[in-house]
């Protein structure tokens, strides 16, 4: 292999790249998102800054992604916390939780999306749509909305799903210290609402040391939706270095 070639390369391995190298498109993505009230100073010590906290209001989601461009089949789930950048509204990324190494390979590398891997899971139940994150052996979330009970306007539905979204990119050096740390932020524009509704909710989460959505305790429940789109994310841009600190 030329040395030129290896510059252009993606990912490793060589051979075999842990994921296709390509804009990933969404069909008929499937969200269960459950917002809920929490307590601020937990909020407080999590989120990064220069974001700060507007209101005590984090969104549990689980994403059920059946066609996915290079991807195939997948869930994710996760929690993302009301923030402020610089007079814009938007939220935090905190962590995500996904049944596929692809998907946590490419979210991690080519992106920022903190992922790690998990087993969720999202269904309909008789009148129930169920949403279910386990870590290893062990249940770490359990959400319920009723199925279908009241239609959401679209506009409403594309406004959630389109937030703008940050996280932070970390890549260490080989000897440890930070190569890059970055505050980063995306939005999702291309979307097309397919179906949206709301209904009651419940959300329960289970005390784990290494999947510790329980330390953003659920102190009341003030929404929640089912939706249906297709999509493709957008790149990610950078909007705070750290080490230039």
């Amino acid at each position: 292999m030329l040395k030129q070639d290896v510059a252009r390369l993606v990912t490793t391995p060589l051979d075999s790249p842990a994921y296709a190298p390509t804009r990933y498109r969404f069909t008929n993505r499937e969200y269960l998102n459950v917002f809920y009230r929490t307590d601020p100073d937990a909020l407080r010590r999590l989120v990064p800054e220069p974001l700060t906290v507007t209101k005590p209001l984090v969104r549990f989601e689980i994403m059920r992604m059946p066609d996915t461009t290079g991807l195939g089949n997948y869930t994710e789930a996760g929690q993302l916390i009301a923030v402020e950048h610089e007079g814009e509204t938007g939220e935090f990324n905190l962590a995500m939780y996904v049944d596929s190494v692809p998907a946590i390979s490419s979210g991690r590398e080519f992106s920022a999306y903190p992922k790690k891997g998990g087993s969720p899971a999202l269904y309909v139940d008789s009148d129930t749509l169920v949403g279910t994150l386990d870590y290893g052996t062990l249940r770490v979330a359990t959400a319920t909305m009723g199925y279908k009970h009241h239609p959401m306007d679209p506009e409403e539905a594309r406004a959630e799903i389109c937030s703008p979204n940050f996280m932070v990119k970390t890549v260490p050096n080989y000897d440890g210290t930070p190569r890059i740390c970055e505050l980063v932020r995306t939005r999702i524009t291309d979307i097309t609402v397919k179906s949206a509704f709301t209904g009651p909710a419940r959300l329960e989460l289970f005390a784990h040391a290494i999947a510790p959505l329980a330390d953003l305790p659920v102190l009341e429940i003030v929404g929640a939706s089912h939706i249906i789109t297709d999509l493709t994310l957008n790149p990610v841009e950078p909007v705070h270095d750290y080490l230039a600190d």
